[in-house]
């Protein structure tokens, strides 16, 4: 090897000085000190990930805004879910807005973001898009691209405003439901869901990766008709393929409930032998004046909450939900009785007849339609279908004719109508009433949210029991 020395003239063997030598080995020991300092390449660490949103955790004040297209714009699985959060939590004042329009993509939900989301300073925004993002073809890279960067300026504009967005996942599209109703258009009949599916899937993981809730509104809807047409083959609750009736939005009600709610019961009584006599124990509830004799007992219950019931256009769906023992079960459990039937009376209505067995098992009163819970709840339930039928629904079809008119003003500004600016003074007048008529839109939803709770709040309720003959065989007793 040879090295040159400053001149350029290179150093033979032999012919290195000691002075150079020395100044060499001090420059290269230099050198390598240098590089030992130098920080050594860490090697690449795992990401931080976020912690997701386990549960909407609502407080006294707090808004919900439910933003969507025409599936939310029916006011049904947001009127269900406003339903669950008025009974189970009644001692809360919520509010809940509603922001769907029909045929809204992301774009236009982010063209009304301002003035129908953001002006009500929500705590959580749910979002049900997608289903006219995917424009109702086989998968298209480009369309998906559009959907995925108009959704993420959705959450981000959700995040700005100070809320925590829930994206759901977009719902089911029935493709033996269009062909049902002749409808021949292919391939979407054949793909359309399963495009849904990625677009849900994408979404879920853009909630994972930001922190965010997620509801899936896909899955439960898919297999549940999977399930029913095991037994009918023309099942369906998307009649048109696309809209879910009655049935199907209780489905995506509690959807919303299972993915994103506390799972805590309506309430739980259990009278048992303790130490000799009757002691009960309740949970989400109280009871007090608790007597007990050979023939039977009374006691006064005060509840916390009221059962989860919904309208009667909702039953079917409410049936094949299984939604009051899942999530709604209110449960009365009397053991160690003396064997016989009894009737269960609550303030002075017969509620049915129960056996000493059943009873020590647990009856369920969720659905009893005669208890007085039961009629309070159907209260609520009926003042939230008129807020929604009169208000709400009303209400979103004035968004809905909004987009129309800023699209027809849109298009004459791009083919420089000369009628132009008329039709510009012509909006701007018609804006100003569509704002006037949504202002007392609001007010009437409020009158009757207001209305609602003095509806809504439990009241103590006297349970009698009597022993009213032998014990029957369980199929006879009734529930």
């Amino acid at each position: 090897m040879r090295f040159p020395f400053s001149d350029g003239r290179p150093i033979l063997a032999g012919e290195f000085p000691m002075k150079r030598l020395h100044f060499f080995v001090l420059l290269s020991a230099a050198a390598l000190s240098l590089h030992a300092q130098d920080p050594v390449a860490a090697p690449p660490s795992a990401p931080a990930f976020k912690t997701v949103v386990e549960k909407i955790d609502l407080k006294d004040g707090d808004t919900l805004v439910f933003l969507g297209d025409s599936i939310t714009h029916q006011c049904l699985y947001t009127q269900y879910v406003e339903n669950y959060f008025y009974t189970r939590y009644p001692q809360l004042r919520l509010h809940f807005h509603n922001a769907g329009v029909g045929g809204d993509r992301a774009a236009d939900a982010l063209r009304r973001f301002e003035e129908d989301v953001a002006v009500y300073k929500p705590k959580y925004v749910t979002v049900l898009l997608g289903m006219n993002d995917g424009t109702y073809r086989d998968y298209d890279k480009t369309v998906f691209e559009t959907y995925q960067r108009d959704m993420t300026t959705v959450l981000e504009k959700i995040e700005a405003a100070g809320a925590t967005a829930v994206p759901m996942s977009p719902s089911m599209f029935d493709a033996r439901a269009k062909r049902l109703g002749k409808s021949m258009d292919e391939p979407r009949n054949t793909y359309y869901n399963g495009v849904l599916a990625l677009y849900g899937a994408w979404l879920r993981e853009q909630a994972e990766v930001r922190g965010l809730g997620f509801v899936d509104m896909w899955t439960p809807l898919n297999n549940l008709t999977l399930r029913q047409r095991k037994k009918d083959p023309v099942f369906t609750v998307i009649k048109d393929g696309v809209h879910p009736g009655p049935a199907g939005q209780v489905i995506m009600a509690a959807s919303v409930i299972e993915d994103m709610a506390a799972k805590v019961p309506v309430s739980q009584i259990t009278i048992a032998d303790k130490e000799g006599k009757k002691a009960a124990t309740a949970r989400r509830g109280k009871v007090t004046d608790l007597q007990a004799n050979d023939q039977g007992l009374s006691f006064t219950f005060a509840a916390q909450s009221l059962p989860w019931v919904l309208p009667a256009d909702a039953a079917e769906g409410v049936k094949l939900a299984n939604l009051g023992h899942r999530l709604g079960l209110e449960k009365l459990t009397i053991r160690n009785l003396p064997p016989g039937t009894y009737e269960l009376k609550i303030e002075g209505t017969a509620i049915g007849s129960y056996t000493d067995t059943q009873l020590g098992i647990g009856v369920e009163l969720q659905s009893n339609e005669k208890t007085p819970q039961y009629q309070q709840s159907l209260q609520v339930a009926t003042l939230n279908k008129q807020r929604n039928d009169q208000a709400y629904r009303p209400l979103r079809d004035q968004y809905g004719a909004l987009k129309g008119k800023r699209r027809d003003l849109a298009k004459a500004e791009q083919a420089q109508d000369p009628e132009l600016e008329a039709k510009k003074a012509a909006f701007e007048g018609w804006y100003a009433t569509q704002k006037t008529t949504v202002a007392q839109l609001l007010t009437k939803a409020k009158e009757l949210e207001e209305q609602i709770y003095q509806v809504n709040q439990p009241k103590p309720q006297k349970y009698e029991l009597t022993r009213v003959g032998d014990a029957a065989p369980l199929a006879a007793a009734g529930r």
